[in-house]
């Protein structure tokens, strides 16, 4: 008696066709400028790598770069998540309007932005100048640049929570309502707990976007070095100093720090699945 063996296969063929595709275009377009950047490092020895990467200037730039792209990431967590909210949960005239001009930072042009930001919250703005009455200069410093990166920021935050917020069922807080808990345990209870990884990747989208952003940054910054100076607009100064090599050592700082920190966040949102998945 002949038994037949039993093969699972895919519902859709062609695996191994779309996967070398992939493979391919990841390379061509992730991989190798990533490693090209990495190998042109490579031109300096070590201790000319180090004082590259390890000099004044750029360690402010760092502290600057990442610190406020921080900053601009947790303001928009918090930020995103009300718009979010309020765009989900609520029905109000000029709602769609909103909606849209949500997105606007996807659309306008980053040094469009930058040259609205510095007009508007310079010294004599329409809105800085009575913030420089006060003492308080926003245009020309670390608060302007974070002001920028929570700018272009903001739609990454609120289009990851949006969808989620809108499969909730709301028939669990119904339920939450009914056993007697108050809205503020309802959130934080039901509500929040489904949220966080959500919340997790539009931070490391807009912490990653905001790491790399120079097109707004560069007007409103001031571009001082040891003060207002990004690490991207120092690596255009290497690059306009044809400084290939030393550019090459910035970036591949960059890159390391950031793989870093992403993977760390990626950990963390994994860790939040697992954790709610687990409770459910």
């Amino acid at each position: 008696m002949f038994t037949k063996k039993s093969s699972h296969k895919p519902v859709l063929p062609g695996f191994g066709l779309s996967m070398g595709f992939t493979t391919f275009y990841l390379s061509l377009l992730v991989f190798l400028p990533l490693s090209a950047l990495v190998l042109k490092s490579f031109e300096l020895d070590w201790a000319g790598f180090v004082k590259v990467v390890a000099s004044e200037r750029a360690i402010a730039s760092y502290q600057l770069t990442f610190g406020s792209s921080f900053v601009a990431a947790l303001i928009n967590l918090v930020f995103g998540l009300l718009v979010a909210w309020v765009l989900v949960r609520y029905t109000f005239p000029g709602k769609k309007i909103i909606d849209a001009l949500v997105d606007l930072p996807f659309a306008l042009p980053t040094a469009v932005a930058g040259i609205a930001l510095t007009a508007i919250y310079a010294p004599n703005g329409w809105i800085g100048q009575y913030f420089y009455q006060l003492g308080i200069k926003i245009a020309y410093t670390p608060i302007g640049v974070t002001l920028a990166l929570v700018f272009i920021g903001l739609p990454f935050v609120v289009r990851t929570v949006q969808p989620v917020l809108e499969d909730l069922e709301q028939e669990l807080e119904e339920a939450a309502a009914s056993l007697g808990a108050n809205r503020l345990q309802i959130f934080c209870r039901v509500i929040f707990p489904a949220l966080i990884p959500s919340l997790l990747t539009g931070f490391a989208l807009a912490f990653a976007r905001a790491i790399g952003e120079y097109g707004s940054v560069v007007f409103i910054s001031g571009n001082m070095p040891f003060r207002t100076e990004i690490t991207p607009l120092l690596i255009m100064s290497r690059l306009e100093e044809f400084d290939y090599a030393g550019a090459a050592a910035l970036g591949t700082v960059m890159l390391m720090i950031s793989f870093l920190l992403l993977l760390l966040i990626n950990a963390l949102q994994h860790w939040s699945q697992q954790r709610h998945g687990g409770a459910q």
